[in-house]
């Protein structure tokens, strides 16, 4: 998807806080490499985490076509969401811009550290909301260490008005990855299916919306049912599967022309298409002869699918490793779902679940050191396992927990939810210690979520 204004400024961002006197800054110290000991934590209470975020503030409140209004409505509303992401990762427990003091401009660059000190913060994040004269606005980030009265990093990025939020997904992106060590994952986006209707007439479209659930956008009309989303690589279109009038058929939808192309079509139950990482192939599985097989074609369409399967039973649900040699799938060849390994080209084939129950769902992690997938035991529960079938462990508990999909950085599990006696679904995610769960907002019932990699 085309996001011409969200650009990372390279500068330090003075010029932007030109306009207003600022006491000098000492230099920030070189970060170490490990992250900050104690800073993060999934046990540790907020009192010792200390991450405070107030508003941003802004040079001159001018009016924007932003949705939040002026660059000073702006400034709350950037908090706002930073804190929202840090939070509900499960990681960070900080304090947002409704209970804290608002900065003045000058102090961006210049904090007033005895005052966050006093309020017991060990973490600041400041930043800025500047309209420009081309209507574009520019949001700046800074993280200081309030105890060192030190800078940690900074960033800054000029985003159209209607991308503000990018901006606050990166700011945030900056904090949890210099605290944590691990890779960013907010500003990102969830491809889902948007289930509205009675049950036995159920309209399925493809929706998208932000990995926080704003920015909500319908893909189809809901004429045709479309299930198991799956973002391209390059975020450049959504991959689906579509029945219409009975016949099931593979789209590629284009985000940017809103148009979609055919990739193939049968007359077969066609199941669960997936890209590789490469975004060249496209993963099928297809019921022919009394068998279900997983089908591997090019993802510019033509050509003859590759059968990679060919046993009795009923093959499916193909997930690449992140580096495209291997393929996670579910079969039944055993006499129940159970979860398989295979090279990308269909050799080697082996079961690697031994656990009790039924396994189903694989889906390989981006980090490549974990498969998440339904367990159904009595209840259906998101498991993780190593890509070896060890170390399996629940991380949920509740009556129909299905389909998971990685955040970009391997660290937190979306799935869908189906309440007992409603049928009602919902998007729900889990980290990985299990202990924090949090549904997403959606305006219909959800499912088969899909989560893309972080946006460029």
């Amino acid at each position: 998807m085309k996001l011409p204004y969200l650009a990372l400024l390279a500068l330090p961002l003075a010029a932007a806080l030109a306009a207003q006197p600022a006491p000098p800054v000492p230099a920030a110290a070189a970060p170490p490499a490990e992250g900050l000991t104690g800073s993060v934590s999934d046990e540790t209470p907020w009192q010792d985490l200390g991450i405070a975020i107030p508003t941003f503030p802004t040079d001159r409140d001018v009016p924007t076509e932003a949705s939040a209004g002026s660059t000073a409505a702006l400034g709350r509303a950037v908090a706002g969401v930073i804190t929202a992401d840090l939070r509900n990762n499960g990681l960070f427990k900080p304090t947002g811009p409704d209970s804290l003091p608002q900065p003045g401009f000058g102090q961006v660059m210049a904090p007033d550290f005895g005052v966050w000190s006093g309020r017991g913060a060990e973490m600041l994040v400041h930043g800025y909301v500047r309209g420009n004269a081309d209507g574009t606005l520019t949001v700046g980030c800074y993280l200081y260490d309030v105890q060192l009265r030190q800078q940690l990093v900074k960033g800054g990025w000029q985003v159209g008005p209607g991308e503000w939020r990018r901006a606050a997904h990166k700011c945030a992106d900056l904090v949890y990855s210099r605290l944590s060590g691990e890779s960013p994952f907010f500003d990102s986006k969830i491809a889902y299916i948007a289930e509205t209707g009675p049950k036995d007439h159920r309209m399925k479209r493809l929706a998208i919306m932000d990995s926080d659930g704003a920015n909500h956008r319908y893909i189809t009309t809901g004429q045709a049912i479309a299930l198991t989303p799956r973002y391209a690589p390059d975020y450049k279109s959504i991959l689906y599967l579509s029945y219409f009038n009975g016949f099931p058929r593979i789209y590629v939808y284009d985000l940017a022309t809103n148009k979609q192309r055919l990739i193939t079509q049968s007359r077969n139950p066609t199941f669960a298409p997936r890209w590789s990482p490469d975004g060249k192939w496209i993963l099928y599985s297809m019921a022919q002869g009394g068998n279900t097989d997983i089908y591997r074609i090019s993802s510019a369409g033509g050509g003859t699918p590759q059968r990679l399967t060919n046993t009795p039973g009923i093959n499916i649900g193909g997930s690449f490793s992140p580096d495209g040699s291997r393929i996670v799938f579910e079969s039944d060849r055993s006499g129940a779902q159970q979860v398989y390994v295979m090279n990308a080209d269909g050799s080697d084939q082996k079961r690697i679940s031994f656990f009790g129950g039924r396994a189903a769902t694989p889906e390989w992690s981006p980090r490549g050191d974990q498969i998440a997938f339904t367990h159904i035991a009595g209840n259906f529960r998101i498991a993780v396992m190593s890509p070896t079938g060890g170390n399996m462990r629940s991380l949920t508990d509740s009556w129909q927990d299905e389909a998971p999909t990685w955040s970009p950085n391997g660290r937190i599990i979306q799935f869908f939810r189906t309440e007992k006696g409603s049928g009602r679904t919902g998007i729900w995610q889990v980290d990985l210690t299990g202990r924090n769960e949090r549904k997403l907002p959606t305006p219909v019932d959800a499912s088969d979520p899909a989560w893309g990699p972080v946006q460029q």
